[in-house]
């Protein structure tokens, strides 16, 4: 059955991958883009089958116009997929505001405000797919990268929640996390603080050279095309993961990440326990829902 997709950020990376592939096995796709005409040799190929629109994702009524616009052409969208993103690097005292607000505004917010425009047109016509392309670095964190980090942690809350509250309307919702891979995402697709001496020696410093080539490139096991085919097997399924790690890296970090953080929590549970007022006999019930949403 062929089948509908809004994705951001299609001119290079995971974007680019999932709307060739898309084309290829015959969906439509509704690419947008800083530079839409970066897909003109896409558009040459498969005509009437790309629709395509310049959106600066930052620009929430540019953002929401779009949106409209491409559901209104389309008639129904089955997948929306949040891409567009990029790397902010440097210790936090390296960072300017400017920098911090761009990285927020790009990673963070306007994936919220396309998920809000979007919401309504999915419900609407009884259901769809939201597809956020997130990242393992919204299950763990490294020095030098903390406003990334910021940004990937926080969209992993926002869906969390988000994802239960559409449920009830035939929306599903899957957080990509994929590891380091051989996209421009580095030293291309990349931006970084201004240098100070005192970091020279310490991570930010490591990071620096390794974007400018000084030290030898970060492993990148992850393959992009094979990272974009199981993104799509993933929308196939009836069932919508919330969460789809992909790559060994990727795995590996999540892995040590939750298990200490287990431990780390089984160590203190008599501390919290203890906190308690004197009139709780047990531990309290966990919020509604939670057992059913770990499941998803």
């Amino acid at each position: 059955m062929t089948r509908t997709w809004f994705i951001t950020g299609t001119s290079s990376g995971f974007g680019r991958h999932l709307t060739e592939q898309l084309l290829a096995r015959g969906d439509r796709v509704a690419a947008t883009a800083r530079r839409p005409e970066s897909l003109d040799d896409l558009a040459a190929r498969y005509g009437s089958r790309l629709w395509r629109s310049r959106l600066d994702v930052t620009d929430t009524t540019e953002l929401r116009e779009v949106v409209d616009r491409a559901f209104a052409e389309l008639a129904r969208i089955d997948v929306v997929v949040s891409n567009a993103g990029y790397g902010l690097f440097g210790a936090a005292e390296e960072l300017t505001d400017e920098q911090i607000d761009r990285q927020i505004a790009t990673n963070l917010t306007a994936s919220i405000q396309l998920a809000r425009a979007a919401t309504g047109h999915l419900r609407r016509q009884g259901g769809g797919r939201y597809i956020q392309i997130a990242s393992i670095g919204g299950q763990v964190a490294f020095p030098a990268m903390s406003l990334y980090h910021a940004t990937k942690w926080g969209i992993e809350g926002f869906w969390e929640s988000a994802a239960a509250e559409l449920a009830p309307f035939g929306i599903g919702v899957t957080l990509v996390e994929p590891g380091v891979s051989r996209t421009n995402f580095g030293a291309g697709g990349s931006v970084l603080g201004a240098p100070l001496p005192e970091y020279a020696d310490g991570p930010s410093g490591q990071l620096r050279a390794i974007l400018s080539g000084e030290l030898p490139p970060l492993p990148a096991p992850g393959d992009p095309a094979k990272i974009a085919a199981a993104i799509i097997a993933s929308a196939d399924r009836t069932e919508a993961p919330l969460r789809l790690t992909l790559g060994s890296d990727a795995y590996a970090l999540a892995t040590a990440a939750l298990r200490g953080r287990l431990e780390a929590l089984e160590a203190g549970r008599g501390l919290a326990h203890s906190t308690d007022a004197d009139d709780v006999t047990a531990p309290a019930p966990a919020p509604a829902g939670h057992a059913d949403h770990a499941d998803h």
